[in-house]
């Protein structure tokens, strides 16, 4: 069996873990209440909705 060696143009993993020490960053001292607000003004922001809704 051959493997490829690929060029990615894309890393996702890498966007994901990226993605995630911004908000680790960002939330980091924040009361639940202060997360709970962070989080409904992101999905404001972006206009995405919650599963189920």
């Amino acid at each position: 069996m051959k493997t490829s060696n690929k060029v990615k143009d894309f890393d996702a993993v890498k966007m994901m873990r990226d993605i995630r020490e911004k908000i680790s960053v960002e939330t980091q001292n924040m009361t639940f209440e202060e997360l709970k607000a962070y989080i409904k003004q992101k999905l404001t922001e972006s206009k995405t909705k919650l599963v189920g809704q």
